[in-house]
């Protein structure tokens, strides 16, 4: 959440009015490091400042009355049953402590012409993070819901991402099979840790290689949040510009990570569906950048 107003309260009172909670709940949260500004950790009597940005952690969950937005969706395909959306960069899907407004969410409740509500992911059968730009899946009512679920858990939805990443890969392709679990040093980031972890498998393939970078197509075995970003970051090749798996300084746009292609058969008709969808120009300019630097 931006703070637009307010300008000067303690950090406890602000969030405890935002998030509609108690204050000594809004403290036992800054205390177990759950809420940081503009990066960092706080303490209760910090006074909130103009455009500070304030991060509570999203797997909280609060009884949030969710808006619908007129916000413009770029839809690849639309029937009865399903969307295919291509989801631009610096969008959140689903409305968390710090991102209640302009989601996806709100602009699908809005689009489909659907009534305010409390639940936090209205047909969104799987999620891309904010900075992540590409197609995803979105069901208009439960059955299509829950067969699409059941699918990408059966791994009979195909997804393929194109990924700029930091270093040279020597290897045409290779496989990250490392299980992903929760940082135990930063709740906000995903690690790859044996400590409540799960199963984590990568696929990827060079598809050009620069001066000091590396293009690659993967494809996700598995759906751990952050999978792409942690797996490559592991093994030494961070997405590029990755704000927070990369130690590199990163620009607004955000890590160089897009899902471009989705192959699936419609859960009704049984007719195979496949999209792609071309990358977003910041994407494009980094990639001709670095074909120049050649």
């Amino acid at each position: 959440m931006t703070v637009k107003d307010k300008i000067g309260l303690r950090i406890d009172s602000y969030l405890a009015e935002e998030l509609n909670l108690s204050r000594s709940k809004v403290q036992k949260l800054i205390k177990e490091k759950l809420v940081l500004v503009n990066g960092k950790e706080v303490s209760s009597s910090y006074n909130v400042k103009l455009d500070d940005e304030i991060e509570v952690n999203d797997d909280l969950n609060y009884d949030i009355n969710v808006e619908p937005e007129d916000i413009k969706l770029d839809i690849v395909y639309e029937d009865d049953d399903l969307l295919v959306i291509n989801k631009p960069s610096g969008m959140v899907v689903h409305p968390a402590p710090g991102h209640y407004t302009g989601t996806l969410v709100n602009a699908l409740l809005f689009y489909l012409n659907k009534e305010a509500t409390t639940n936090m992911r209205p047909g969104i059968v799987h999620r891309l993070d904010k900075d992540t730009s590409g197609l995803m899946l979105v069901a208009k009512n439960d059955e299509i819901l829950d067969k699409l679920s059941n699918m990408i858990s059966k791994k009979e939805v195909e997804r393929k991402y194109l990924a700029i990443v930091d270093g040279l890969i020597k290897h045409d392709t290779g496989t990250i099979d490392a299980p992903i679990g929760r940082d135990i040093n930063d709740r906000q980031k995903m690690a790859v840790t044996d400590q409540n972890a799960k199963e984590a498998i990568t696929h990827f393939k060079v598809l050009e290689r620069f001066k000091n970078n590396t293009l690659i197509e993967c494809v996700l075995e598995t759906g751990r949040t952050h999978q792409i970003r942690v797996h490559l970051a592991y093994i030494g090749y961070p997405v590029t510009n990755d704000p927070a798996y990369n130690r590199k300084k990163s620009t607004e746009f955000g890590q160089m990570l897009h899902s471009y292609s989705i192959k699936f058969k419609h859960p009704k008709t049984n007719k195979e569906l496949a999209f792609t969808v071309e990358v977003p120009k910041e994407f494009n300019n980094k990639l001709e950048e670095l074909r120049e630097a050649l």
